[in-house]
């Protein structure tokens, strides 16, 4: 196969400005490896065309080459025939609206190799951004309850936070975290609002990003039994991490087995309501899907948020799954306005802070608010695999393509066809 790779132009939202490789790192694999890239010109990418060019790299429109890497989903129109495409093509749960971009690749006999499926003999991801989407989320969320406690009379000092997108670097938004901290931790928040509990469903990377986040916050890390009897302390938050055993039950009251939760999902039944009242900000960083109980669901919203759920005024959802875990994440947020208010009582939604109902920050892009920093992070990754995918050979059988299996684990499509692990996809193309 011909040495040469392509980096697409990202023209998903105006917002999404991340490279799945730096200036550096194809100069590096120009150098280290004899691969050539072509990178197609963008006026949004946090790296500008002429980064690219100084260090001896083409800028061009044609991307006439074997491998093309982006970031997200590409419009189907552009796709051509007999190539190989990775980037996060959101397409292993069947999401209904990428089947249009799936079918078009089969019928270029187009091969997918999907990020999110790089993973190890233990099935752990390989290469993600998920680090950069956690700590964005964090703020994001953070920025949104300062608004919205303002709106309800309060005045605190997260009203002094900027969204992600409004800092020049995350050097510059950790240094106002810290300032932030050191005003709660000397002047508290209204004794109102404590004690003051920051819940994080999940402790993958996104979890870790949110956490790394709150270490420039004066916080008290407690158990979830802890939250009924904790006290006030206007001058700490207090973070408490959830993990399955606190999310779901056994139906038949048996004892909580994480393997056995993940091989018999449909014995469970979400409990983890009984932890809602006593949180104020909730993050979202849980992997679902249809089989797993819901975090929340709106039922359970429409029958107790005037009841018991008053202290709850953020749910970050980093996951952002529509419909999903947070069943009342009704759509998907851009960075210029990142929140709704969802009223549990008629299911509608709000954009902005007011209203009645539950503030949700939904924004599907977060490492993207933080784009030169998580591009230099994932591209790190990413420069290793590269050379085993030029090098690799891609006869007929895909058996005998010579891909390294935590990469040939991620091949959605070799050739217009579903892989043996992604067949189970065909039910949602026919639909």
């Amino acid at each position: 196969m011909e040495r040469r790779i392509g980096i697409r132009r990202e023209d998903k939202s105006k917002w999404e400005r991340r490279s799945p490789l730096t200036p550096s790192d194809v100069a590096f694999l120009d150098s280290a490896h004899s691969i050539k890239t072509t990178v197609q010109p963008s006026q949004i990418r946090v790296f500008q065309d002429n980064e690219y060019k100084e260090l001896g790299t083409e800028v061009s429109e044609n991307l006439d080459v074997p491998v093309i890497f982006g970031i997200k989903e590409i419009p189907i129109d552009l796709f051509r025939e007999d190539k190989i495409y990775v980037f996060f093509s959101h397409t292993i749960k069947g999401q209904e609206y990428n089947m249009p971009m799936l079918k078009r690749m089969m019928e270029k006999r187009d091969t997918l190799i999907d990020y999110e499926c790089f993973r190890d003999e233990n099935d752990n991801r390989l290469i993600a951004f998920g680090k950069y989407a956690g700590i964005a989320g964090m703020i994001e969320s953070l920025w949104a309850a300062g608004k919205r406690l303002e709106w309800e009379g309060y005045k605190t000092p997260f009203l002094h936070i900027k969204r992600p997108i409004e800092y020049p670097s995350l050097n510059h938004l950790k240094k106002d975290s810290e300032k932030l901290g050191k005003e709660i931790k000397e002047k508290g928040l209204p004794e109102e609002l404590s004690p003051f509990v920051i819940g994080i469903a999940g402790y993958g990377n996104v979890s870790s990003g949110a956490q790394e986040l709150l270490r420039y916050f004066p916080v008290e890390e407690i158990k979830a039994e802890e939250l009924e009897s904790l006290k006030d302390n206007p001058h700490t938050l207090y973070k408490v991490v959830f993990r399955e055993e606190h999310l779901v039950r056994r139906k038949d009251e048996k004892s909580f087995n994480l393997q056995d939760y993940y091989d018999n999902p449909e014995h469970y039944e979400g409990v983890f309501f009984k932890y809602l009242p006593y949180i104020t900000i909730l993050i979202n960083a849980i992997y679902w899907e249809e089989k797993y109980p819901r975090l929340i669901t709106k039922e359970y919203l429409r029958k107790n948020y005037n009841k018991e759920l008053a202290k709850l005024k953020v749910i970050g959802d980093i996951s952002c799954d529509i419909e999903g875990a947070n069943e009342c994440t009704m759509v998907c947020t851009e960075p210029d306005n990142p929140v709704y208010v969802y009223n549990p009582e008629n299911g509608t939604i709000k954009y902005g802070i007011e209203g009645d109902g539950i503030v949700i920050m939904a924004v599907d892009i977060l490492p993207t608010e933080l784009p030169r920093e998580s591009s230099i992070y994932f591209s790190n990754i990413l420069k290793g695999f590269i050379p085993e995918i030029v090098n690799a050979s891609y006869p007929g059988d895909f058996n005998k393509c010579t891909l390294p299996l935590p990469i040939k684990r991620a091949v959605i499509l070799y050739k217009g066809e579903l892989t043996p692990p992604y067949q189970y996809l065909k039910r949602f193309l026919r639909r």
